[in-house]
């Protein structure tokens, strides 16, 4: 079996990058970080190679974090392994109607 691999760039994220094809509904996944940490966590729906897992739950309207930038904020709840995509999450970038501290 196919090890599928997902990687967490920094501390702050709350989401891991996908780097493995095909990646389906209840597969695991190993969550690899720079500092040679492992998690496994099992993926909740289809997932595209090179989009976001959440690597743990997120609640409605806490911030995305990817590469430990904030990229977007929750508009669902999002467990752990969802798929985190522009069906549960709100974009912070290019955007002149959002305000800091809002």
């Amino acid at each position: 079996m196919e090890l599928k691999l997902a990687l967490k760039v920094n501390d702050l994220d709350n989401v891991a990058t996908l780097f493995a094809n095909a990646v389906r509904d209840g597969d695991e996944v190993e969550i690899r970080d720079k500092k040679g940490g492992r998690d496994h966590v099992k993926v909740r729906g289809d997932v595209p190679y090179g989009h976001k897992i959440a690597t743990r739950d997120i609640h409605v309207g806490e911030d995305i974090v990817k590469y430990g930038e904030e990229i977007g904020i929750a508009t669902h709840e999002i467990a752990r392994g969802d798929y985190v995509h522009v069906h549960n999450l709100d974009s912070k970038r290019g955007r002149g109607d959002w305000k800091e501290g809002r």
